[in-house]
């Protein structure tokens, strides 16, 4: 009787589970995970970059295995904070590496832990991309180091074309003292007389800084007829402050680093009437019905906002892109790393968050200018410059 009841019990059993694992978005993976890692600055002064990124990687791993993972095996995140420390960065890459064995790497948040990290991913042949905007990131190509998000050369031309359009010849530029301003301040002059601009003070901060008045005194000094600010947050939004404050007129231009409804909470008031490029998700419902982007952005916004009850950012759109074109490369090389590499090259045509990427091997960021919009800071909202 007793052994009765025991088969009775094991098929009732083989039963719920099977029933379980048929219910619609229970997904059944017999093959073993594919380990990806994610490095960003999750917690510090650039939260406002690695915390939406994080959010980002999260949501879409959920959904790639929600529809059967790549090729029947499911994606595993192993996710560190940096903190924003390139020092961190380092400790964490390693641990990713040799601890964690992962496959690829999505990261760093900020040019400079990504600058801190890429001799370690070369030596140890493992694809890495950045969600950093420094264009030296990925000029010279470095053979297993991508980038998604746009480059400060992009950027500077952007602006620089629209200063030319509005006959502003003399300019003060006023960088953070990091990889990210030092390659921003390094765009911006050489560029300038392309456009006819001449840079008539140049001034730099320390990330941390908490007042810029005495640079911006300086700049007062000067003919400049525009003040270009190249940081992330909290820098820039002192600089907007500490302008009002000195009741400065000229326009204030600010780098892709702010774009983000961070910058506007931070800077206020004085937010109103500077001008950005940004990627096209700030204004996705603004852009033209006909870019081929304006679905993937829609959808991005629908799923993040609806998930994480909080506005999204282009920030948390490098990580989505990243983890997207790290799949269409896994779909085809499996878990073999240089294959993965190789087929990450290859990629043409992907429409992301931050633009359309066409890789090559002299390209590993794969975006042109035409993945920036200008907008302007309105009544707190962003404005695209026609």
């Amino acid at each position: 009787m007793r052994n009765k009841e025991n088969t009775i019990i094991a098929l009732l059993t083989c039963l719920i589970f099977l029933g379980l694992t048929c219910l619609p978005g229970i997904p059944v993976f017999a093959a073993e995970p594919y380990k990806i890692g994610c490095i960003f600055s999750v917690t510090g002064p650039a939260s406002f970059l690695g915390d939406p990124e994080k959010k980002s990687a999260i949501m879409l791993a959920e959904q790639i295995n929600q529809k059967g993972g790549i090729n029947g095996h499911p994606i595993k995140l192993v996710i560190y904070d940096t903190e924003g420390d390139p020092t961190k960065a380092v400790l964490n890459i390693n641990k990713l590496i040799f601890h964690d064995k992962v496959l690829a790497i999505i990261g760093p948040s900020r040019t400079p832990t990504t600058l801190a990290v890429i001799p370690i991913v070369q030596r140890a042949q493992i694809p890495l991309i950045s969600c950093a905007a420094g264009i030296k990131i990925t000029q010279p190509v470095k053979k297993w180091v991508f980038k998604t998000p746009q480059t400060d050369a992009m950027a500077v031309a952007k602006l620089y074309s629209y200063m030319k359009e509005k006959n502003i010849k003399k300019i003060a530029i006023l960088t953070v003292a990091n990889a990210f301003g030092e390659s921003g301040k390094e765009q911006l002059l050489k560029q300038a007389p392309g456009f006819g601009i001449e840079v008539v003070a140049k001034e730099t901060f320390g990330p941390k800084d908490t007042d810029m008045t005495p640079q911006l005194t300086k700049i007062r000094a000067t003919p400049a007829q525009a003040v270009v600010c190249w940081g992330t947050n909290p820098g820039p939004a002192v600089v907007a402050k500490n302008m009002k404050q000195l009741d400065m007129k000229i326009p204030l231009f600010q780098s892709h680093g702010v774009a983000s409804p961070k910058f506007i909470e931070l800077a206020g008031k004085a937010a109103n009437g500077i001008i950005l490029p940004t990627g096209k998700i700030l204004v996705a419902k603004d852009i033209p019905d006909s870019d081929p982007q304006k679905p993937v952005l829609l959808k991005y916004i629908k799923d993040y906002e609806s998930r994480y009850k909080s506005h999204v950012s282009g920030f948390g759109g490098y990580a989505y892109d990243g983890l997207n074109l790290l799949m269409m490369a896994m779909q085809k090389a499996g878990a073999d790393k240089a294959k993965i590499r190789d087929e990450l090259e290859k990629i043409k045509g992907y429409k992301g968050v931050s633009g359309i990427f066409n890789f090559s091997p002299s390209d590993h960021n794969g975006l042109t200018m035409d993945a920036f919009v200008l907008v302007k800071i309105v009544d707190g909202k962003w404005q695209i410059i026609k």
